[in-house]
């Protein structure tokens, strides 16, 4: 029988998603890919097992099963997730066992949780890669009733946990300069790395508008800037002088004016703040984001070595003898949530 995760029911945005499609710019395609990659090196750490592809839930989760059993990551912004009605840790790793119903809510915190599953993903690839990315049209959203294939699964813990940044209710970005930085005023530029913004309810994967609590930017002349390159991260600002924070699913060239661009990783930062988080940008320097940069690289290839088992009170458990005690396994035949 062949191993499979079954959508009774699809929240709103939930797709497929991994690290996207690098290399296909200059045929006007950006790379697409999650939201938050970082949730991504979560669930790979939490799983044993190397990058694939996750379901990106955008707000909202839905109801699964397995038809056989399955092992399961939780990651990226804080849902309410139940197993046959009992509670699940969030960044943790489960065991979904066949016929058993996951249901996975709202979102507590943030904007996109993550749910990855042992063996991997294993739909067919468009371009080298399985995420949809939608504004191009490759791919589709994951209706109800979809039946998506899942990998072998060599086999690993669960009953395990990760601790994890805050990074779910806005913060500090920082960004450094862009192409027409020089273009807006010294004046401009510094209110930009002092005032407050507040998270627009205007975002999808495109996109993230900021609103700030001062007037808005402009530069003279500047919806009329020679359209070129742009890339995630960069900061347009559009007509309104409200700055945009271009994401995942941005387009490959652009005509507005960009102030700053938000270094990678805090990019899930910007990904993860839901309407109305309050956000601030600093300034640092190029040398400063590669050195911040290759430290988060160390993070995300060191996140396994921060897995550590779910310790459960022998009290809290209803039946102990059906507990499950090591790697996926249990003594009993009822489910361990």
């Amino acid at each position: 029988m062949s191993r499979e995760l079954i959508v009774q029911r699809a929240g709103p945005a939930l797709s497929l998603q991994d690290e996207g499609r690098p290399g296909w710019i200059t045929y006007g395609l950006s790379r697409g890919g999650a939201m938050d990659r970082l949730a991504l090196a979560e669930g790979t750490a939490l799983l044993g097992q190397p990058p694939g592809a996750a379901l990106e839930m955008g707000g909202m989760g839905g109801r699964f099963e397995a038809s056989e059993d399955i092992r399961i990551a939780l990651t990226g912004a804080p849902m309410r997730a139940t197993l046959d009605g009992a509670p699940l840790l969030w960044h943790g790793a489960h065991l979904l066992p066949k016929g058993a119903v996951l249901e996975i809510g709202p979102v507590t915190s943030g904007a996109y949780g993550y749910l990855s599953v042992g063996g991997g993903f294993a739909e067919p690839e468009i371009l080298g890669a399985q995420s949809a990315h939608l504004t191009a049209g490759l791919g589709a959203p994951v209706a109800s009733g979809a039946r998506l294939a899942v990998g072998p699964d060599r086999g690993g813990e669960t009953g395990c946990k990760l601790a994890v940044e805050e990074r779910f209710n806005g913060g500090t970005l920082r960004v450094v300069e862009s192409l027409q930085t020089a273009m807006f005023s010294k004046a401009q530029r510094a209110r930009f790395g002092e005032e407050g913004f507040t998270r627009d309810n205007r975002a999808n994967r495109m996109g993230v508008k900021v609103n700030p609590d001062g007037e808005g930017y402009g530069v003279e002349g500047g919806l009329s800037v020679v359209s070129e390159v742009i890339s995630p991260g960069d900061i347009q600002m559009t007509g309104d002088g409200a700055p945009f924070v271009l994401m995942a699913e941005c387009q490959t060239t652009g005509g507005y004016p960009r102030l700053a661009t938000v270094i990678p990783a805090d990019l899930p930062r910007v990904a993860q703040a839901p309407a109305g988080a309050r956000l601030t940008f600093r300034w640092i320097t190029l040398e400063e984001a590669l050195s911040v940069e290759a430290g988060y690289r160390r993070h995300m290839a060191e996140l396994h070595r921060k897995v550590e088992p779910v310790v459960r009170h022998p009290g809290d458990v209803p039946d102990l003898l059906s507990h499950k005690l090591v790697s996926g396994f249990s003594s009993g035949d009822h489910h361990d949530h």
